[in-house]
């Protein structure tokens, strides 16, 4: 478990919990950082996950802003996990840190939704697709750094069909022109598609093709995102990690997680559902594009 998910969720778990019970008590971040002798920067960076936390630390917190012993002691446990490490820690540099933190998110989904209008996403690339895409992106790197960076992408791909934890949903909505846009050359793009169309069969990944013919939609302003949904927490110790949003750009990426945020790109996956062709429709489609290609 802990291989799988790696420290992430717990770091922001903790983390929101600790913010919440000092703003409770009337706690400033500066009278805590001279209460506990600590820097500002120390406390705001536990609240916001992004680091390993000693359990002293949080005992300390704990008692500073009279959180109770039965919260204290499993918030001491969430302490214990942060300390996790995940399996993409193994490959080191060949995940950039502004990435780092999504494949964590993604390997503790339940759920994914992802709308991807340019390219197939980095959990359904084949070896050859992602080559291809590494040589464009990183025409500067070395072919071994590169292909340390096509085996994060395919070790991530291991969650599709791991059994514990459960594998998360996938739904997907791919833009027609993501299937008919060649990428690495002709047989390396039928071998992606007969790769989709095969992974459109695992029982938890949907797969819906958005056509052109379709016209204006929604997702042209958006862009290409995941909408990430967690399950409860392990025990009930802390509430359900909140739904994210993951957008990526060039050098780095969005994470949106403010309730107004979330509604905004749940109104664009609406938008795409209702124009996305049915999963039936999306894998004849994919099949009949297949088909265009061994005839050229």
């Amino acid at each position: 478990m802990a291989e799988d998910i790696g420290s992430t969720v717990p770091r922001r778990q903790l983390g929101r919990l600790l913010r919440q019970y000092r703003t409770e008590a009337g706690v400033t971040l500066d009278a805590a950082a001279e209460a506990l002798e600590y820097s500002r920067q120390k406390i705001w960076r536990i609240e916001c996950g992004l680091g390993a936390v000693r359990v002293l630390d949080v005992k300390a917190m704990c008692e500073l802003y009279g959180v109770s012993d039965e919260m204290a002691e499993a918030m001491r446990g969430l302490a214990t996990e942060t300390k996790s490490k995940g399996w993409w820690h193994a490959y080191g540099d060949a995940v950039p840190s502004w990435f780092e933190l999504y494949v964590g998110l993604e390997s503790a989904a339940s759920h994914l939704r992802r709308y991807d209008e340019s390219l197939i996403p980095g959990l359904f690339q084949t070896r050859q697709y992602a080559q291809a895409i590494y040589r464009l992106d990183r025409p500067q790197a070395s072919e071994e750094d590169r292909e340390r960076a096509v085996e994060v992408r395919l070790q991530r791909q291991a969650l599709l069909t791991r059994r514990l934890p459960a594998a998360p949903k996938v739904v997907q909505v791919l833009s027609e022109g993501v299937l008919r846009r060649s990428i690495g050359g002709l047989g390396a793009m039928q071998a992606q598609l007969d790769h989709l169309f095969k992974l459109s069969d695992l029982p938890n990944v949907t797969i819906r093709v958005l056509p052109l013919a379709a016209g204006p939609q929604p997702g042209a302003v958006a862009g290409s995102f995941v909408i990430l949904d967690f399950p409860l927490s392990k025990g009930g110790r802390a509430a359900p990690e909140p739904s994210v949003v993951y957008s990526e750009s060039l050098t780095g990426a969005l994470y949106l997680d403010k309730v107004d945020e979330l509604q905004a790109y749940q109104k664009v996956w609406n938008g795409l559902e209702a124009l996305a062709l049915r999963e039936a429709e999306s894998r004849d489609m994919i099949k009949r594009i297949i088909g265009e290609l061994r005839h050229d």
